[in-house]
């Protein structure tokens, strides 16, 4: 057996409780909400502008522009505040206070890494590179969001993180997105709305419309409408709830990456943004788009879905369509194979699956190419992010989970043409969760959601125990040698 050395860099990414962003903090019922807008109502201007100065004292150098932030939650609660003259800015930005509070959006965990090139390789040295690491972080609650990191690979193989900044900021959401209407109607008659109401409400929209000609078409079916059945008003529904699916993320150009935070926007992912693969897709054409495909949760169910950007400054969140569109671990292949998208996935919680598609929008078809073999992964395999290309084949990073729900991380090489072909796979695993690495949140586990090639080195982030990520780094052609010796 050919032995894979493997180099555990001495960098660890640990969670940090003081990155901390401003949320609402609103009570759901409108009569508790009805008397703290009394209480801040009742005070003398002096004395509000008293209990401001004192809250800005303690938490404006925490926050880029707390101003703003206050200011958008006071208008959350201004429509409940009875008739008055125009409230002072104390006033409102007391109020918005008031219904705010931080979250540490990494107190839990910084863990499941992919990691990518960076757009902006000006400056590197020659031989050199400069990538992105995506993070899940998670905080109270269980809500993981998506955070990045910065760093340089050396011409002789040394990396180093750039400098975590102590801000962090939420993107705009740009507030009358687009869609494709091809899309949407494949969504919708995916839910099951193939009946008047969806050809009413969807046959006066152009193929590219926004979401105000989306409502504008809503609201014409509704009035136009005898009555308003349960069926409509479910329709009508998920119409918004398929748009709000769907949004567009801007973050300022000057913010450090470190301080670009995805938090979870729609409804299908108010418990979370889970597991980001990022991968650097090339076109045929050589143009070139970052695709990450991600677990959204809700608190009670899972939707694959996928986010798009070229710069790490915009990004698009879609939804995926497709009978395949299910499970965890969905993972895009680098670029096309035979003219076609492909795609690592796990159906069934169980084996490891390969798809293709003429869009990397719609996924059906799987099938199975990987099984559990070894008792290190009898219990289920999966992949640990995009596959990587080699002259010899694509290395899939995998995982494996045995007895004691342990999770290690494993290899398998597909053939380059038809990746349903599997070459090799490791029997013994690459990477086993060794010391502190079996401590944490979950412990016993290593995990990755994404490596990357430089040169003749493969680079692997993982993360340990679902609390703190940290990087290996092994020889490929070592990992090569040992795949093609190990038959399947």
């Amino acid at each position: 057996m050919i032995s894979v050395t493997i180099r555990r860099h001495d960098i660890t990414l640990q969670p940090e409780c003081g990155r901390v962003i401003i949320r609402p903090f609103i009570p759901g019922k409108p009569q508790i909400r009805a008397n703290i807008l009394t209480r801040a109502l009742a005070l003398s201007e002096a004395e509000a502008d008293l209990q401001l100065q004192a809250i800005l004292a303690e938490f404006a150098s925490r926050h880029f522009d707390i101003e703003s932030l206050l200011l958008t939650h006071y208008e959350k609660v201004r429509p409940q505040i009875a008739a008055q003259p125009t409230l002072s800015r104390v006033r409102q930005l007391l109020i918005g206070a008031l219904f705010s509070g931080e979250y540490a959006l990494e107190s839990a965990a910084l863990f499941n890494p992919s990691m990518v090139p960076h757009p902006d390789q000006s400056g590197v040295i020659e031989g050199g590179l400069r990538f992105i690491m995506s993070l899940r972080a998670t905080g109270e609650g269980h809500i993981s969001s998506i955070e990045f990191r910065a760093g340089i690979i050396a011409p002789d193989g040394s990396l180093s993180v750039e400098p975590v900044s102590n801000f962090v900021s939420l993107p705009e959401v740009v507030p009358n997105p687009t869609y494709k209407k091809s899309r949407f109607i494949t969504k919708l008659q995916e839910m099951g709305f193939v009946d008047g109401y969806a050809t009413a409400v969807m046959d006066p929209l152009a193929e590219a419309f926004t979401l105000h000609e989306l409502d504008e078409s809503v609201q014409r079916v509704r009035r136009e409408s005898k009555s308003v059945s349960r069926d409509l008003r479910r329709a009508l529904e998920c119409f918004r709830w398929l748009a709000d699916s769907n949004y567009e993320l801007n973050f300022s150009s000057k913010l450090a990456l470190s301080e670009r935070i995805i938090f979870p926007v729609s409804p299908n992912e108010t418990n979370g943004i889970e597991d980001a693969r990022f991968v650097r897709f090339t076109e045929d054409d050589g143009s070139v788009m970052y695709y990450a495909t991600y677990t959204a949760y809700n608190g009670r169910a899972i939707l694959p879905q996928l986010i798009e950007t070229q710069d790490f400054l915009h990004f698009r969140v879609l939804t995926l369509n497709g009978t395949a569109v299910q499970n965890k671990g969905m993972a895009l292949f680098p670029r096309r194979i035979g003219g076609r998208y492909a795609m690592l996935s796990r159906q069934d919680d169980e084996n490891l699956f390969i798809m293709f598609s003429d869009s990397p929008h719609h996924w059906s078809n799987p099938q199975i190419i990987l099984r559990p073999l070894e008792m290190w992964e009898s219990v289920k395999i999966g992949n640990c992010g995009s596959p990587i290309e080699t002259a010899a084949g694509w290395i899939v990073i995998t995982h494996g989970v045995g007895p004691m729900r342990k999770y290690c991380i494993g290899a398998a090489l597909l053939d380059l043409e038809d990746p349903t072909k599997v070459i090799g796979r490791l029997h013994e695993p690459l990477l086993s969760p060794e010391g502190h690495e079996r401590e944490g949140y979950v412990p016993n586990v290593v995990y990755s959601c994404g490596s990357m090639l430089h040169g003749r080195e493969l680079i692997l982030p993982y993360a340990m125990s679902d609390k703190a990520s940290a990087i290996a780094t092994m020889q490929v052609d070592e990992l090569l040698a040992a795949l093609l010796a190990s038959g399947i």
